[in-house]
């Protein structure tokens, strides 16, 4: 017997389709941001070796590069209640993909900032900048600039690996389709159209990610 496709599943449930792509975006909105902010400071501080902080983070960026991002997830939300430090799914779900973000970003800005020459922070300081200026406008915005498109490339990531989070009962794009398919047994039609919303998501986060980067860093990079 022939398999009769219904897209009557996908209809009758596009709110919780929609919330639960709307709970992605904003997990990786918030993550990415927190996540970023965490890989410049760590990026500075493995680039110049600042006492107390490199050699923190080289362990915080091992740690995280050589685990599963599951594992992370796990052990943020059962594992902390057991140190007094109780997290909800969505909460967890946030400071795993932040911390995880943190990481790789530490090594992409790292190389980014590695790359810009000695030459120019030293004829920033010849101008009289002083060294708040030299780091926002001769080191930070260049580093970012050429590796801007590796960063958009692991926020995209992080935002595809958030699937995991329906793991703790976070409402994102998974965990509504899995539920709607344990209600509906439409394993077909739920699970094609929520790949076919993640497809879309990337495209628009990646296209939105390529423009801030076009008018916000490399704009006034230039």
């Amino acid at each position: 017997m022939a398999y009769v496709f219904s897209i009557d599943p996908i209809i009758d449930n596009w709110e919780l389709f929609a919330q639960g792509a709307a709970m992605t975006l904003l997990l990786t909105a918030l993550g990415s941001t927190v996540g970023i902010a965490t890989g410049i400071l760590g990026a500075v501080s493995r680039a110049w070796k600042l006492p107390i902080l490199s050699p923190i983070y080289a362990i915080y960026v091992e740690c995280i590069r050589n685990t599963p991002f599951l594992v992370q997830l796990y052990f943020i939300f059962f594992g902390l209640p057991k140190m007094g430090i109780k997290l909800s799914g969505g909460e967890a779900s946030f400071l795993a993909m932040a911390l995880n973000l943190g990481a790789y970003s530490t090594e992409i800005i790292r190389a980014g900032v590695m790359s810009i020459p000695n030459g120019l922070i030293e004829a920033a300081e010849s101008l009289a900048l002083n060294k708040r200026q030299t780091f926002r406008h001769v080191i930070l915005r260049p580093a970012l600039k050429n590796v801007w498109p590796a960063l958009c490339s692991q926020i995209i990531i992080v935002m595809l690996g958030s699937a995991v989070c329906s793991q703790v009962a976070t409402q994102e794009l998974t965990y509504v389709a899995n539920l709607i398919q344990s209600r509906t047994f439409r394993a077909f039609e739920i699970y094609a159209f929520s790949t076919l919303m993640y497809l879309v998501l990337a495209i628009i986060v990646r296209k939105a990610l390529t423009l801030f980067g076009r008018y916000v860093i490399v704009g006034r990079a230039s």
